[in-house]
C-alpha cells in the first residue's frame, strides 16, 4: 500500500511538472514575434531598419523582450511582455544629425503617440567644458569648431575597422569633452550585436571598447 501511494505521488508530480514547463514554454512568444509587434507598432518593415537589436530581460520576475532600432530618421526603443506580446513601453527619438535638438515620445504602455515631444537646442558652441556634440547614423560634418586632430568621420571608420561587415549606418556616435580631454563616445549595433566604444579625438586611440552579445 505504502508503495502505491509513493508511486501515485511521484505520477502526480511528474504531471505537475509537465504541466508546468508546457504552460511557461507556452508563454513565450519567442523573439521574432517580439519584433514583428514593435515593427507593426512603428509602422515600419524590418528591411527599412538599421542598428536592430533584440534581446531578452526580466523585470521582478517577469521575462520581457527589448527591440531596439532606427528607420526613417527615428530611434525606436520596445519593450515587448514575453507572455503577450503586449508593448509594455514605447520611445521614440528624432535623429538630428547633428544639427538640432532631439524631440522624444513616450508612448507608454502600448499606447500610440501619447505622450508628450521635448526638443532642446545645443549649448555655446564656444564653452569647451560643456560642449557635446551628437550625431547618429555616422552623419556629422567632422568635430565642428572643437579643436581636435582626428575629423568625426575618421573615429568612425577607426570603430568600423573593429567589425567586419557593419557600415556608418550602424554607427552612433558623439564628440564629447571630459576631464580636459575631447574624446569620441558611441556604439555600433551589428547583426544584434552592440559594441561600445570611446576614442581619443586628438590621437585617434581606441581607449575602451567592449561587445555585448544579444
Amino acid at each position: 500500500m505504502k508503495k502505491k501511494v509513493i508511486a501515485g505521488l511521484a505520477a502526480v508530480l511528474a504531471v505537475g511538472m509537465f504541466t508546468g514547463c508546457a504552460a511557461f514554454g507556452g508563454r513565450d512568444i519567442g523573439r521574432d514575434a517580439a519584433l514583428e509587434a514593435a515593427l507593426g507598432d512603428a509602422g515600419v518593415n524590418e528591411s527599412d531598419t538599421t542598428r536592430l537589436k533584440v534581446s531578452e530581460d526580466h523585470d521582478d520576475g517577469r521575462k520581457t523582450y527589448e527591440v531596439r532600432f532606427d528607420a526613417d530618421g527615428k530611434e525606436y526603443d520596445y519593450e515587448i511582455a514575453a507572455a503577450d506580446g503586449k508593448i509594455l513601453s514605447a520611445d521614440v527619438e528624432v535623429l538630428d544629425n547633428g544639427t538640432s535638438g532631439q524631440g522624444s515620445v513616450d508612448q507608454g504602455a502600448g499606447g500610440q503617440g501619447a505622450g508628450a515631444q521635448d526638443s532642446s537646442a545645443p549649448g555655446d558652441a564656444g564653452n569647451a567644458a560643456g560642449q557635446d556634440q551628437q550625431t547618429q547614423n555616422g552623419a556629422g560634418n567632422g568635430a565642428g569648431s572643437a579643436n581636435v586632430a582626428v575629423t568625426m568621420e575618421q573615429a568612425i571608420s577607426i570603430a568600423l575597422e573593429r567589425v567586419p561587415g557593419a557600415t556608418e549606418k550602424d554607427v552612433k556616435i558623439e564628440l564629447d569633452y571630459d576631464d580636459g580631454v575631447y574624446k569620441y563616445e558611441g556604439d555600433i549595433i551589428h547583426e544584434q550585436r552592440e559594441y561600445d566604444f570611446e576614442i581619443d579625438a586628438n590621437t585617434g586611440t581606441i581607449l575602451e571598447w567592449s561587445e555585448e552579445r544579444a
